[in-house]
């Protein structure tokens, strides 16, 4: 208590040798302003000798704005002039004539900013690029394209689905898997940042920073943006021009080692990994594409707003709509409908001209995930127009939607009350205004019933094309898009409903069908299909396979052909020539070596060409494949690596 004491006493000496030293400060600065004459001193500060505290009231206010009388009786001392509010009281005086100077300039201004103001002219010096600035804090109204962050986790999702067991044990494989691809090379020693779109995997490279994103304008609202390559990445770009040229997949691996997020190596790749059933390591070369996009975003880039435009039109965009398509595929083929409905969702939000046909799959999934309502508004909100209803899969699955919330709602009082019309109205309407639908989808299904067959018998439901070619196209991709989901009952039992009571009216009054068809040549009134650039394989649900005449796109060796045609383990005349390896690049053969159709020969002599007349050795069909798997996963290792 003693030392607590002492020390208490100790600063209250400071204190008060403090507060002596300050007074006498002032009482300093007092003299030596009384020794400057007469002529320093304020008549009206004479009147208050001992009132100090005006004197600091004075002080504290700093307003400039005095009678012109009081700076004319004060000193007219030469020096700078000092406006802080952290100066001492002596540098706070201001001189007469400056002050008079600076309100007679203010003065003369506030009436100039007063007839801009009037005259609606804009302030000197604000250019266009300010307002530009100005309207990105503008806020829009909600959009019905807004994606929801927790829903792009396809995890997430597997979770709600399967189970968390589940999902648990399978991550587990997962990780051993990828700790095995990567054993034996270095191991990364960084924590990938975490990304919106997928989850980043530890084992992949870092982020290079080959790419970034630019903000171009404001318009109408939308931020638009552009995707920047650095030099690398265009070094790397002709790279693969130049193997894309000659079709030679082996050039296309060896830029992914230098530059390994080249989005369109990892894009051919990819597909190529797709067409040989290796899905799994497609998906992830993908999801690379997705973590090296979405590093590159700029600050300002806000895509889950919806209020930000990337146009395809420029090139460099391009690989952004091409990877989200794929992703929005590769969530359906998992099963994770509701993130393949919000990546869908930003692939409109991306651009409005809708260069990748989003609008015709946005339908499906949320069908499929069970967002019902959520698709009337939008049918009923995008673009501020009610036209939606005039394609055909937008009339069909309408009426689905109306058809379950239907059964979600307590009466059908409701109905009545919200003047919307019965899931039963609308699939006739979707009916008589594309009836061609109805015999594509008994053929995709199929429909095998005999009510079926009756139904197709009438004239209306006979014909396999309208005649017009955009809307066909639209037919057909919506017949392999959607036909899985009439593979339900009571779906079948209202198309059927629907059918029968459309051809009941057409026998008592024929001049509907005239009037529908004025309908479908109003809504597409083209000659030409307008759809061309959309294929109708890209919207299949099914997985793509290996054709030869697709495998040749993507190697130029004659020897890739044959073995495309031929299966693995069946002898081929002649064989594959033993190619050389004297004088090459050791990395280069050491590449070329993991694929399947290369052959360098044996040092024996043509021993294993006798075994296999014989029928031993690589003529034994399951050996072959294991061994070309082993090679694919090889040719894994050197790519993510």
């Amino acid at each position: 208590m003693s030392g607590r004491l002492l020390k208490k006493v100790l600063k209250e000496q400071e204190e008060d040798q403090r507060i002596e030293s300050d007074h006498e400060e002032e009482e300093e600065e007092e003299e030596a302003q009384q020794l400057n004459g007469k002529a320093s001193i304020n008549p009206f500060d004479l009147l208050n000798d001992d009132d100090h505290d005006l004197d600091h009231q004075e002080d504290e206010s700093e307003t400039f704005d005095e009678p012109s009388i009081v700076p004319q009786l004060k000193t007219k001392v030469g020096g700078v002039v000092s406006t802080s509010n952290q100066k001492s009281k002596k540098k706070k005086k201001k001189k007469g004539k400056e002050v008079s100077s600076s309100s007679s300039t203010s003065n003369v201004e506030k009436p100039l900013d007063a007839i801009l103001e009037s005259l609606s002219l804009d302030a000197p010096g604000k250019s266009a690029d300010t307002k530009d600035c100005d309207n990105l804090g503008k806020p829009r109204a909600p959009s019905t394209l807004q994606v929801d962050p927790k829903f792009l986790n396809a995890e997430n999702e597997m979770r709600r689905i399967f189970g968390s067991k589940v999902v648990r044990s399978f991550e587990k494989h997962e990780r051993s898997g990828s700790s095995r691809m990567a054993r034996g090379g270095r191991r990364s020693a960084y924590i990938p940042r975490k990304t919106i779109l997928i989850t980043p995997s530890e084992h992949w490279p870092r982020w290079d920073g080959s790419l970034s994103m630019e903000f171009l304008h404001v318009s109408e609202g939308y931020h638009h943006f552009r995707y920047v390559h650095s030099s690398s990445y265009r070094q790397a770009q002709s790279e693969f021009e130049a193997a894309k040229a000659i079709h030679d997949i082996n050039a296309i691996a060896s830029v992914l080692l230098y530059h390994p997020y080249h989005l369109d190596s990892l894009i051919t790749v990819a597909e190529y990994y797709k067409f040989t059933g290796e899905h799994q390591m497609s998906a992830e070369l993908i999801s690379k594409c997705l973590y090296a996009l979405e590093c590159a975003w700029n600050p300002m880039f806000t895509p889950l707003q919806g209020n930000c435009q990337v146009k395809y039109s420029y090139e460099t965009n391009k690989p952004l709509f091409t990877v989200l398509f794929t992703h929005m595929k590769n969530m359906d083929m998992r099963g994770c409908h509701r993130c393949a409905l919000e990546v869908c969702k930003l692939l409109l939000s991306l651009d409005s001209d809708d260069p990748m046909g989003a609008m015709f799959c946005v339908d499906y999934f949320s069908l499929r995930s069970m967002e019902y309502a959520w698709l009337e508004r939008f049918s009923e909100e995008y673009k501020s127009d009610n036209s939606l209803w005039l394609f055909p899969n937008f009339s069909y699955s309408l009426a689905i939607c109306r058809s379950y919330l239907e059964r979600e709602e307590p009466s059908k009082d409701a109905l009545v009350k919200t003047a919307k019309a019965t899931s039963t109205d609308l699939m006739k309407q979707a009916l008589m205004l594309h009836p061609t639908v109805l015999k594509k989808l008994v053929d995709k299904v199929p429909l095998k019933d005999k009510v079926w067959a009756d139904i197709l018998k009438n004239a209306f439901f006979r014909a396999d094309q309208v005649g017009i070619p955009s809307l066909d196209h639209l037919i057909n991709i919506y017949v392999e898009r959607n036909s899985l989901i009439w593979r339900l009952p009571e779906l079948q039992n209202l198309l059927r409903d629907a059918a029968q009571l459309v051809i009941e009216r057409l026998r008592h009054n024929s001049s509907d069908k005239k009037d529908w068809a004025c309908v479908r040549k109003e809504a597409f009134s083209s000659e030409k299909n307008e759809y061309a650039h959309l294929l109708v394989s890209d919207f299949a649900s099914s997985a793509p396979s290996a054709p030869p005449e697709v495998l040749q796109h993507f190697m130029l060796d004659p020897r890739m052909r044959d073995a495309a045609q031929h299966p693995v383990g069946d002898p081929m005349e002649g064989g594959h020539a033993p190619r050389n390896v004297a004088n090459r690049n050791t990395l280069a053969v050491l590449l070329e070596s993991m694929l399947p159709w290369v052959h360098y020969g044996d040092g024996d002599g043509g021993v294993e060409e006798e075994n296999q007349l014989n029928g031993h050795g690589a003529g034994n069909d399951k050996y072959q494949v294991e061994r070309k798997k082993m090679q694919m996963e090889n040719l894994g290792k050197a790519t993510f690596c």
